[in-house]
């Protein structure tokens, strides 16, 4: 099967011709957000405001804690409640959202951006990866962690217990998340209830501590503690981290449901737990080292242990599954190679598995614990990707907001810059964490994007050059028109990434066979800039003469595609399939690396192993095996 030209996805359909659907029951829509949505910012206070305050000394002065506090309520006011709350969940490309997902409806509004767009898109999915790499180690470590606090003899088994626990969850992705979905979201309301009320119960410890819903302390704060500042915001950032689930997400839930589920529930809660933490470290002194665990009454600390536990789980799976749905928007898109994708329900088909991405995501996270062995260490690894995800988020959105919605030059560059500030700003005060650990996230990023990179880059000379040597398809059957070779029983599906040329196959098949079927349909599988087509917009068929017809089948970037599914649900007038009476002909390549190929040799080689590492394409497009004829050809390139 040739490789796809990057960019050939077709425009989506306006925001009226695509309505989002609305969901009818909201309370239950609510309670399946906190279980997917919200794991990551819903366990940030287990770690986010410990760090924070390590910056400030062994013992944290008054204005310290209350600086901290006030940079922690309006990093989740400015970022989360006002950037995506009420502006980025509006960006919806058919109800989804995401990086690849804005990256699309960005194209489609500024066609003239395409190639820089795309960068964009991949840097925002580099950095993805990235995190979700980082996000589980640091979870489900810091979770762990207070067990040392029920006992100071669980301190050598915290590294142990933490990389079960991952394995257990890495090994239970391949029978898919729906029975685990159900149990997610009552968990999740249990633990955010428990957060608003351990922290509301100690409020009452110092009251004087809601002072910091005032701007001022943090101002003051930054102002007074210049050594420590960078260090500081780069720790405060943790709170906040799991905000791009939100727009990740919105596709599973809805606009209303997450934004319900935020406003009532998980926005106050984290607030009063944040809250309730400052209140005690103020009334001990200062000087408490995990004041999460360590405000939990005795009777509770142990049954917290494990609620927290279980709740870092739930956000480490909600990151797997978020890469596991990255993953395939970008296969779809041509931005990575076929991947194997396993659908495990029958009734969602987001619900997917993706052996390759598990096992990687699997030894990435098992390193990263061994290697660093806590959380406070691993939090230096973590916030470069995410800082530099929601900086590539912001820029999408300008490009949505000036064309998309029509904005404004002024008013899209007013928004975009006020919040392009505050993502620049966390970005620089996470890269002072660089050597720290820091290059971790970085590197992942990195190779990500290089490995996407090269695949688009290699995909376009693979492309230009294969044209460049087929023939025209109108020429090729108006020849055949005249000169028919002899004719066979049924029909014969020429699978092509290049619809106006004839494709490989049938050039080979006529060549050595000397026979063509009664029917001949030279098919073109397209992937659309919208996560989802309609089915009565999914075939396009056009005939060319009394043998030979073009088709295109055209699938979302959220859909896996199935040709003879689509092929079954086609109406066309005259237009009857029968998989028994159909041969599908596939070209499979064979490239080899050239020094004249227009990159260097070095990524053309790398590219030429991407290839082959790429799923077969009968898996893929779901085509039965005994129907499938492939035919070789060699390529340099």
């Amino acid at each position: 099967m040739a490789v796809t030209e990057p960019g050939s996805e077709v425009e989506p359909a306006s925001p009226a011709d695509q309505p989002v659907q609305e969901q009818h029951n909201v309370p239950i829509m609510m309670v399946g957000a906190l279980g997917v949505v919200f794991g990551d910012i819903g366990t940030s206070p287990i770690y986010a405001f410990r760090e924070a305050l390590h910056a400030s000394g062994e013992q944290a002065m008054r204005m310290d804690v209350l600086g901290v506090l006030s940079l922690i309520v309006w990093a989740l006011t400015i970022i989360v409640m006002i950037k995506y709350v009420v502006f980025v969940l509006r960006a919806d490309n058919a109800g989804e959202g995401g990086t690849l997902s804005l990256m699309a409806l960005a194209r489609s509004a500024y066609p003239k951006g395409g190639r820089i767009i795309l960068g964009l898109g991949i840097c925002g999915a580099a950095l993805f990866f990235g995190d979700s790499i980082i996000a589980p180690a640091v979870s489900v470590l810091s979770a762990v962690e207070g067990l040392e606090l029920v006992t100071p003899a669980f301190t050598p088994y915290v590294v142990p217990i933490t990389l079960v626990i991952l394995f257990a969850l890495f090994s239970v992705q391949r029978f898919g998340s729906g029975r685990m979905a159900i149990v997610f979201g009552p968990i999740m309301a249990i633990w955010f209830l428990c957060l608003g009320a351990v922290g509301l119960w100690h409020i009452f410890d110092d009251p004087s501590v809601l002072l910091a819903v005032n701007p001022y302390y943090a101002v003051y704060y930054l102002l007074n503690t210049p050594s420590g500042a960078l260090i500081t915001v780069g720790a405060v950032f943790l709170a906040v981290t799991g905000a791009e689930a939100l727009y990740v997400d919105l596709g599973h839930f809805g606009r209303r449901p997450i934004i319900l589920a935020w406003l009532l529930i998980v926005f106050p809660s984290l607030l009063l737990c944040y809250f309730g933490q400052g209140a005690f470290v103020l009334s001990h002194g200062g000087r408490p080292t995990n004041p999460f665990f360590q405000m939990m009454p005795q009777w509770g600390l142990a049954p917290m242990v494990i609620l927290a536990t279980m709740a870092t789980v739930i956000a480490s799976q909600a990151v797997i599954s978020g890469a596991f749905s990255l993953a395939r928007q970008a296969v779809r898109l041509n931005i990575l190679p076929r991947l194997e994708v396993r659908h495990t329900s029958a009734a969602q088909s987001g619900q997917i598995y993706m052996p390759r991405v598990n096992l990687l995501l699997a030894i990435g996270v098992t390193i990263l614990v061994l290697g660093f062995g806590s959380s406070s260490a691993l939090a230096s690894a973590y916030g470069i990707s995410v800082t530099g995800e929601m900086l590539m988020t912001t820029i999408l959105l300008f490009v949505v907001m000036r064309w998309r919605w029509t904005w404004s030059l002024g008013g899209a560059i007013a928004l975009a810059f006020f919040f392009g500030i505050i993502d620049t700003g966390f970005f620089i005060a996470n890269i002072v964490k660089f050597w720290d650990g820091g290059w971790v996230s970085v590197s992942i990023a990195l190779v990500m994007a290089f490995i996407m990179w090269t695949w688009v880059r290699g995909s376009r000379f693979l492309f230009e050059k294969t044209r460049k040597s087929e023939v025209p398809l109108e020429f090729l059957v108006g020849n055949l028109q005249k000169k028919q070779p002899q004719l066979v029983p049924g029909t014969a599906f020429f699978l092509t990434s290049d619809p106006s040329s004839a494709p490989t196959a049938l050039m080979h098949s006529l060549k050595h066979y000397k026979v063509l079927h009664e029917k001949n349909i030279i098919l073109c599988v397209v992937t659309a800039q919208q996560p989802k087509v309609d089915e009565g917009e999914r075939v396009k068929l056009e005939p060319l003469n009394d043998l030979f017809s073009r088709m295109t089948l055209t699938f979302g970037y959220m859909e896996q595609p199935n040709i003879p599914r689509a092929l079954a649900a086609c109406c066309k007038p005259g237009w009857k399939f029968d998989i028994m009476t159909s041969s599908f002909f596939l070209s499979r390549r064979s490239l080899k690396a050239s020094a004249s190929a227009g990159i260097p040799v070095w990524q053309d080689r790398i590219f030429i192993g991407l290839a082959r590492s790429a799923a077969d394409a009968t898996e893929y497009f779901q085509i039965p095996t005994g129907r499938v004829v492939e035919i070789g050809t060699q390529v340099a390139i």
